[in-house]
């Protein structure tokens, strides 16, 4: 089986300011014992860090279901990535154009298999 770290070999892995900082966030309320993991993993693990603004410009062309994901679709974009891959259902129905929005699995599914 591979995972999703895996497939991500032959692609440069981008993430947000907002995702580790909500990472962070979780991660010390709900599970405080895993912090020294969490941290060891985003140490080992090679990615660009996007730096996502503070304040984000609205998107009128963009609808979204929650608006608290915004940052993240704003920081895809300003990053110019390819693929935002997300488990969040709320991303289901964002077009946005030059950016494919895929889950974990449909990305390991395409893109796993390359050497």
């Amino acid at each position: 089986m591979i995972c999703i770290i895996d497939a991500c070999k032959h692609h440069q892995l981008v993430l947000c300011s907002y995702v580790i900082d909500e990472l962070n966030e979780v991660v010390e309320e709900k599970f405080p014992s895993k912090q020294k993991i969490l941290d060891s993993f985003l140490s080992k693990i090679p990615y660009e860090l996007e730096y996502t603004p503070k304040n984000i410009p609205d998107i009128k062309e963009i609808e979204m279901r929650d608006a608290k994901d915004k940052p993240i679709l704003y920081s895809a974009i300003i990053a110019n990535v390819d693929i935002l891959i997300t488990g969040d259902k709320d991303f289901d129905d964002v077009d946005v154009e030059k950016l494919e929005i895929m889950n974990a699995t449909e990305f390991v599914h395409r893109y796993g298999s390359l050497d």
